[in-house]
């Protein structure tokens, strides 16, 4: 391995020039590079060599898209020399990290630490491999560098920007639940919780007579939601799911508001599954109701990223009928396209409606009603607002289409999608679907 001249040597060898000028004697042109060229190599054969030093990395494993996490790196000196070190980690730019490269120093038989921060900019899973070690001679000149197989593993998963907005609907179904709102189960098939005095508003058929008969006024049944439900997640990673919408795709819309619907399920007691499809199936997370069922669906969704191909919906629905037979709350994720809704989804849509709720679920991009709204001062706005007026229309045709076939349809802009989806699932389950 040859030793590599650092910027000093070169600064070294400029100064080197005009002094060789000033000397009376006769002196070779070669004669300062020369010199140089040997003080490098001398000042770089004085250090370890980079193989020599310990080096190693620490990544967090798991780190969600909208987070900040740390990357570690161990550098160990087992030479009986002080060494100037220094790292460049093989990063993915995708990973934000705030740098790639460090420089220590290094005591004999001694560690440094170092650690940096990444803010991922993009779902998936990352595998750096190689770090590069320099290691610079005591005066600065000459220095030897080495590359290093240290294989890592990074997983980023789905943002969770809805947080908040699915902690708001788990208390509101615990206030449900606690009989605090219980109309709102009216007419469902739910679980009897107890007796309690007739006020003005309740549903006289639930009046339990017998208990009104024994104790000589009105009394009513109150009613829980049921429990240990079943929501199927249907999540299209069709070509239509790569759309932009606020420079995010609709994809990753999806992704946050089934993790949002994901929580409040599960803290309702219900259970959760999921089928990613595009052409075929790409992706199944068995139906389970713990806690950890958050994770797997995040696990499960990182690495999807949008098919350039049409999304077969019947072979996903039968795909999924078939490995949950459960009567379930189906909630698929898609776009309302006006010809793949006609041609693809219509058609496939009564495998599911013959025997589930189904709810169909589309991020609305707010620039185009932005476009339709603004003020027409020039020809091209006008086109535009027309444009915007009649894709609007469409969509609309199509969610109607939806709704007359026994679908509920929830169409809303990324930051209220989350909760709008939360609300039609609470909506079914307190009507028992």
């Amino acid at each position: 391995m040859l030793p590599v001249p650092t910027q000093r040597a070169a600064l070294a060898l400029a100064a080197l020039v005009p002094v060789v000028w000033l000397v009376p004697a006769p002196v070779p042109w070669w004669a300062p590079v020369a010199l140089v060229a040997v003080l490098v190599a001398v000042d770089a054969y004085r250090v370890p060599a980079p193989w020599r030093i310990g080096v190693e990395r620490e990544l967090p494993g798991v780190v969600g898209l909208d987070a900040t996490t740390e990357l570690t790196w161990r550098v160990h000196n087992p030479t009986a020399r002080p060494v100037a070190v220094a790292v460049a980690d093989e990063l993915a730019p995708s990973l934000g990290a705030e740098r790639r490269r460090a420089s220590l120093q290094v005591p004999a038989g001694g560690r440094r630490v170092e650690r940096v921060t990444l803010r991922p900019a993009r779902r998936g899973t990352f595998r750096p491999e190689r770090l590069t070690v320099r290691v610079t001679g005591p005066l600065g000149l000459g220095r030897r560098q080495a590359e290093r197989s240290l294989p890592g593993r990074i997983e980023v998963h789905p943002g969770f920007r809805s947080r908040a907005a699915a902690e708001l609907r788990v208390r509101r179904q615990r206030i449900l639940d606690e009989g605090l709102r219980a109309i709102r189960a009216r007419g469902g098939s739910s679980q009897f919780e107890a007796l309690r005095e007739y006020v003005e508003g309740d549903d006289v058929r639930r009046i339990d007579w017998p208990a009104t008969a024994r104790s000589g006024h009105a009394v009513v049944r109150t009613y829980r939601a049921e429990r240990n439900q079943q929501v199927l997640v249907l999540l299209d990673t069709g070509r239509l799911s790569a759309g932009l919408v606020e420079d995010v795709p609709r994809l990753d819309h999806a992704m946050d508001a089934v993790l949002a619907l994901a929580t409040i399920a599960t803290r309702s007691g219900d259970r959760t599954a999921l089928l990613a499809f595009g052409a075929s199936v790409r992706a199944v997370v068995p139906s389970r109701g713990d806690q950890g069922q958050l994770r797997r669906l995040s696990s499960a969704m990182h690495a999807l990223e949008p098919e350039l191909v049409e999304s077969d919906y019947g072979e996903a629905f039968r795909g999924a009928l078939a490995r949950f037979p459960r009567q379930s709350t189906l909630v698929l994720f898609t776009e309302l396209g006006a010809e793949a809704v006609q041609e693809q989804l219509v058609p496939a849509l009564p495998l599911l409606t013959r025997a589930h709720a189904v709810v169909v679920v589309a991020v609305r991009d707010p620039a185009v009603e932005a476009l339709r709204d603004a003020p027409a001062e020039h020809a091209g706005d006008a086109y535009g607002a027309a444009a915007a007026v009649s894709v609007l229309a469409a969509r609309e045709r199509a969610a109607d289409h939806l709704r007359r076939l026994g679908v509920r349809v929830v169409d809303a802009v990324p930051g209220e999608l989350a909760g709008r989806v939360g609300d039609a699932y609470l909506e079914v389950k307190a009507r028992g679907g």
